[in-house]
C-alpha cells in the first residue's frame, strides 16, 4: 500500500475516485457535512516511486458531492445532494446539469450513480430520515417520486439528456453501494438502521429489478437474511410484510459505500486479488466495518463463495491517525487498486505482490 495524497496536500473529505488517464484522477471531496463546501480534484502522478502528485481544484462550492462515473458519452458525471451534471474530461470544467432539484434534506443526502444499458443512469435516493420523520403512513414513502428508493433517470436523444426519470426499485434506506454488473444486472448495498446492538440489523446486498420493493421502513434483516420486523418509530410501527429478500446479508455496521465489479485482466495483464470480483468498500467504524472485500463471480456474474478480505486490519495507530475510513475506490488501467479515506483525509494506491515497487507512486 502506498500514500500517494493527504491532508497536507488538500484532502478534506474525498468520497470516490475515477481515473480519466493514465495517471490522472478525478475525486469528488465533500469538503464537510455543509452544503457548499464540496470540490472536484484532480490529482495527478507521474507513476514513480518519489514522485510527489499534484492536486488541484477543478470546481469549488459543490453541495456534498459523492458519486462520480464516466458515462457512456465519454464524459464525467458528478452527483451532487440535490442533482447530477456533467463535463467534458479537460483541463477546466464545463458542467452541463443533467437531472437537477433531487431532494437534498435529511439524514442520506447524498447521491451515488451507476449507469446501465440503454440510457439508464440509475440515481439513489436515500431516506430522510430512521423513524420516518416521525410520522405514520412514511412520508418518505409517499407519492410518485418516493426517497429510500433508487431512481432510473432514462437519457436519450443526440445530446443524452433527461427524457424520463422515475423510480426503479423502493425500500432502500441509502443506496450508496450501487453498480451494474456483469450482465447488466443492478445490485445495491444497503446501509441498514443503526442499532446500538452489535449484531443487528445486517447490511443487505440486493439484487434489484423494476419494480422490486426491499422492505423500508417496516422491515430489516437478521444475520440470515430473514426479514424481521423494524423497530418502532415515534409515530407507531407497520407491520413487516414479504419483500424481495436480500441476496446476501452482511455484518451490522459494516456500512458499505460502495460496490465495484473490476475487470478481468485482459492483454497478458496479470491476475490481482480483485479482478473479476465484486469488491465492497466497508467504512463503518465498528470491528465490521474500515476495510475492502471481496466475492468471485459465478458463470451468472453473481457472487458466490466464501468472503475475501482484501484490505483488512486497518486500526488505529495512537499519535497518529484513527481507523481506517474507506469510503471509494477504482481499479487503474494497470489494475491497480486506488482508495480513498474520508475521515482521514488520505489518497491511497494497492499494488499487487507481483508489480514493481518502483512504479508505486
Amino acid at each position: 500500500m502506498g500514500l500517494v495524497a493527504d491532508g497536507s496536500d488538500g484532502l478534506r473529505m474525498p468520497r470516490r475516485l475515477l481515473e480519466v488517464a493514465p495517471g490522472r484522477f478525478w475525486l469528488t471531496d465533500m469538503g464537510s457535512w455543509e452544503a457548499g463546501k464540496g470540490r472536484l480534484l484532480e490529482v495527478r502522478t507521474d507513476g514513480s516511486a518519489t514522485g510527489a502528485a499534484r492536486v488541484r481544484v477543478l470546481a469549488h462550492g459543490l453541495n456534498r458531492p459523492h458519486g462520480l462515473q464516466r458515462g457512456p458519452d465519454g464524459q464525467a458525471y458528478v452527483a451532487e445532494a440535490d442533482g447530477v451534471w456533467r463535463t467534458p474530461v479537460g483541463e477546466a470544467v464545463q458542467r452541463e446539469d443533467v437531472v437537477k432539484f433531487l431532494p437534498d434534506q435529511g439524514s442520506h443526502p447524498l447521491k451515488e450513480i451507476a449507469f446501465g444499458d440503454g440510457g439508464s443512469l440509475y440515481i439513489n435516493l436515500g431516506s430522510a430520515s430512521d423513524d420516518c420523520q416521525g410520522a405514520w403512513p412514511c412520508p418518505d414513502a409517499a407519492g410518485p417520486m418516493p426517497r429510500a428508493a433508487v431512481l432510473e433517470a432514462k437519457l436519450g436523444g443526440p445530446r443524452l439528456t433527461l427524457q424520463t426519470l422515475k423510480p426503479y426499485a423502493t425500500g432502500l434506506r441509502n443506496s450508496l453501494g450501487l453498480a451494474v454488473g456483469p450482465g447488466g444486472q443492478l445490485w445495491q448495498a444497503e446501509n441498514s438502521v443503526d442499532y446500538p446492538e452489535a449484531s443487528e440489523p445486517a447490511e443487505e446486498l440486493n439484487l434489484l429489478s423494476p419494480g422490486s420493493q426491499h422492505g423500508w421502513p417496516a422491515c430489516v434483516s437478521d444475520a440470515r437474511g430473514r426479514s424481521m420486523s423494524a423497530r418502532a418509530s415515534k409515530a407507531g410501527a407497520a407491520v413487516c410484510t414479504p419483500a424481495t429478500a436480500p441476496y446476501m446479508a452482511w455484518p451490522a455496521h459494516a456500512a458499505p459505500l460502495q460496490l465495484l465489479f473490476p475487470p478481468a485482466p485482459t492483454n497478458g495483464q496479470p491476475a490481482t486479488p480483485w479482478a473479476g470480483k465484486l469488491l465492497a468498500v466497508w467504512h463503518g467504524y465498528r470491528a465490521t466495518g474500515h476495510r475492502v472485500v471481496a466475492w468471485a463471480l459465478g458463470a451468472d456474474g453473481k457472487p458466490m463463495g466464501a468472503r475475501q478480505d482484501i484490505v483488512s486490519g486497518w486500526g488505529s495507530v495512537p499519535g497518529q491517525r484513527g481507523p481506517g475510513a474507506p469510503a471509494g475506490a477504482t481499479v487503474d488501467h494497470r489494475g491497480w487498486l486506488w482508495l480513498v479515506d474520508d475521515r482521514n483525509h488520505l489518497l491511497l494506491v494497492l499494488a499487487p505482490a507481483s508489480a514493481s515497487t518502483t512504479a508505486v507512486p
